[in-house]
């Protein structure tokens, strides 16, 4: 699923909630300015790429990928429901996982307004709210 033209400001609370299938490998959420240029990817792996029960985040800028960091806390479960928030500023995103820990990731692209936001992988969208 693909959103564009939504607004996502500094300030504001992102909230996701994501079902990921019952034999998912992978999922991912982009949020950024187009599929070009995201700021925040967040990619939890149950297994993929070498990966199992790990967060990948990364960025795009331009087509070209910037460098991985990877997170070992994995508060997700397959074909069960989860929920989490996703705040930022010009400097650090900052996600609410399910279990109520706490992550962040640079903003890499340094800007205070995206509208583009994307979910792709083993997973649905069972809801988005913006506040």
């Amino acid at each position: 699923m693909k959103v564009k033209n939504m607004t996502f400001k500094e300030g504001h609370e992102f909230k996701v909630r994501i079902k990921p299938k019952d034999d998912s490998s992978s999922f991912a959420i982009n949020i950024g300015h187009d599929s070009e240029n995201i700021a925040m990817h967040l990619n939890p792996r149950f297994d993929c790429g070498g990966d199992t029960n790990t967060i990948v985040f990364n960025s795009l800028s331009g087509g070209c990928w910037g460098d991985e960091l990877r997170e070992g806390n994995f508060p997700f479960v397959r074909g069960e429901e989860c929920k989490f928030y996703i705040n930022f500023n010009s400097d650090q995103f900052y996600i609410k996982l399910p279990d109520g820990s706490m992550l962040n990731f640079p903003n890499r692209l340094g800007d205070v307004k995206y509208k583009y936001f994307d979910v792709s992988g083993d997973a649905r969208i069972v809801g988005i709210k913006i506040k």
